[in-house]
């Protein structure tokens, strides 16, 4: 198990810095108020893990899932790991749970963002 930890944690360290890097980009070659850097990272991140996920599992590599999924494509951006969810669910059978937890996700998120700096700016 801590080698299983290891390699998510080597992999996260990667794909953060890839984000940064990907983010920091974008806003130089695109700036304005439109995020296409994590628009990009999130989009370029869901479809490398459904690529790379569909490639382990038809090789059995699973085993490098905590590495690169987990890992790298999870630090990268965690979005991709909500599309997969989804996906799990809807080729589960449970289309509704999978459209609630889309709505939920983004819109409790966002709600819980801004009540996270509601809460700090309050305390400032």
């Amino acid at each position: 198990m801590i080698r299983t930890l290891i390699y998510v944690a080597l992999g996260g360290a990667a794909g953060a810095v890839a984000r940064f890097v990907t983010v920091s980009a974008f806003a130089r070659l695109l700036p304005g108020s439109f995020p296409a850097g994590t628009f990009v990272v999130n989009v370029a991140g869901s479809l490398v893990m459904g690529g790379l996920a569909a490639w382990l599992a038809a090789h059995q590599a699973e085993r490098f899932s905590p590495l690169l999924l987990s890992g790298l494509l999870g630090g990268f951006t965690t979005f991709s790991a909500f599309s997969a969810d989804i996906i799990r669910l809807l080729e589960g059978g449970t289309p509704w749970m999978a459209g609630g937890y889309a709505v939920a996700s983004v819109g409790v998120s966002v709600v819980a963002l801004m009540a996270g700096a509601a809460l700090i700016r309050g305390l400032l």
